[in-house]
């Protein structure tokens, strides 16, 4: 069993976060994940990783979809990542 990873970040056009943060946030994937989290920052990016546990790390996996063009500055920028162990702390 492995744990991927799946990062999407976009850039909100002018004024918009808010709209793109409530967006992102009612999204509903065709599966549950393990964990998703919403995160926010500056210059009006928001970002959603979702945890997923595959029995192999290449398996198609529910991601969200691109919003309406007029709504970010560039296309969505998308990361996967294989889980490599958790580090103690």
């Amino acid at each position: 069993m492995t744990v991927v990873a799946l990062m999407w970040e976009a850039r909100a056009a002018e004024g918009r976060g808010a709209e793109l943060l409530e967006w992102a946030r009612a999204q509903v994937l065709d599966r549950r994940p393990l964990r998703r989290e919403t995160f926010r920052a500056a210059g009006d990016r928001v970002l959603v990783v979702t945890w997923w546990e595959v029995h192999d790390e290449h398996a198609e996996l529910p991601e969200l979809p691109e919003p309406a063009a007029d709504a970010v500055t560039r296309p969505v920028h998308r990361w996967r990542f294989e889980s490599a162990g958790l580090d103690p702390l």
